[in-house]
């Protein structure tokens, strides 16, 4: 659903909840995060996500593979480990077996790749292939990656190049060469686990996995979380007083996978970019030296993409270093009114 249809079929729910009455449901349908976090003892809760879509490649291992690890990424921007999953599919009739199985194995494989395991699941009949999953995961809850959090002076970490989404559209409309959709496939197939791992062990407090809302819907996301999260001048980290964190990107240092810039330029683009936009855009200023189309590719939306991470300023090194893929995008600065910068 588009971000601001999705918000408002939300609202309502939102007052059902008091997390008076749930004191273990850590993280819920409070500030928006990637997934749901219950307490189950002082050191160890559960976090539970459920992610699904239609095909975006032609190859059905492929397909299930990326949905899978689309899915599980929600617990790796939590900072939790993937324990099960549980297939959610709905398949037209007329679809062959083999397809079918093919779906299947490429999801199950990826869990398999994940160090867990597909227990179960459900399927049900649908004009169009509708697969994903729901996935249980473990995280310590005093370990917790949240989309809040960020401080003035973290350096801002991407761990996948961007995307995906206008070259899988592009693909859809015949226009790719076979190089750049390996490669988009290639990224959207690696999981996010080590970059994960890599950020709880450099005491990483905000991360998110950029996806359905695009790189500066999610990082909008991560901005209202640090916010709510640091309060009014809480602390020495947040800058001068009364101000809040703010985010400085620069769009030379964003990592694009091949020709995804080009299909820009072209307005190649799926059709949540503009959805994502008029959502998200109150938050966003950009360089006026940068042409509306490559700000619309900034709100893009994305399948199964790389940990937005806040890093603190002393283990940048450290992130970029461990991991094979990662680039500093931007940093977290002191902002009266926060916002997000995206600059030459």
């Amino acid at each position: 659903m588009a971000p601001e249809a999705l918000a408002h079929v939300l609202r309502p729910l939102h007052d059902l909840f008091d997390s008076q009455d749930h004191p273990d449901l850590l993280v819920g349908l409070g500030l928006a995060d990637d997934a749901a976090v219950y307490r189950l003892s002082d050191g160890s809760a559960l976090v539970a996500t459920l992610d699904f879509f239609t095909p975006i490649v032609d190859d059905p291992y492929a397909y299930g593979a990326i949905a899978a690890a689309n899915a599980m990424s929600d617990v790796y921007a939590m900072g939790g480990q993937v324990l099960f999953a549980l297939n959610v599919a709905a398949f037209p009739a007329n679809l062959p077996p083999d397809m079918i199985t093919e779906v299947l194995r490429g999801g199950a494989e990826k869990v398999r790749e994940a160090g867990a395991v597909v227990a179960g699941g459900h399927t049900i009949q649908d004009k169009e292939p509708k697969y994903g999953l729901v996935v249980l995961g473990r995280v310590d809850p005093g370990r917790i990656l949240t989309k809040g959090g960020a401080r003035p002076g973290d350096q801002l970490i991407l761990t996948k190049p961007l995307g995906s989404g206008v070259i899988t559209t592009a693909f859809m409309r015949d226009r790719t060469s076979e190089e750049q959709l390996q490669a988009a496939t290639e990224s959207m197939l690696r999981l996010n686990r080590l970059a994960s791992e890599v950020a709880l062990a450099a005491g990483v407090r905000a991360a998110t996995d950029v996806t359905g809302f695009g790189l500066l819907g999610h990082a909008s996301e991560m901005l209202v979380g640090s916010d709510e999260v640091l309060g009014p001048a809480e602390s020495p980290d947040r800058g001068q007083e009364g101000q809040g964190a703010g985010f400085r990107l620069y769009f030379d240092r964003l990592p694009w996978l091949p020709g995804a810039l080009a299909f820009g330029d072209d307005w190649v683009y799926p059709g949540g970019a503009f959805n994502n936009r008029d959502y998200f855009k109150d938050r966003v200023r950009f360089d006026s030296r940068l042409s509306e189309a490559q700000q619309v590719l900034c709100f893009s939306p994305e399948t199964s993409g790389g940990l937005l991470m806040a890093v603190p300023p002393g283990r940048v090194e450290e992130v970029v270093g461990r991991l094979e893929r990662a680039w500093a995008i931007g940093e977290v600065v002191a902002m009266a009114e926060p916002a997000i910068e995206v600059v030459l």
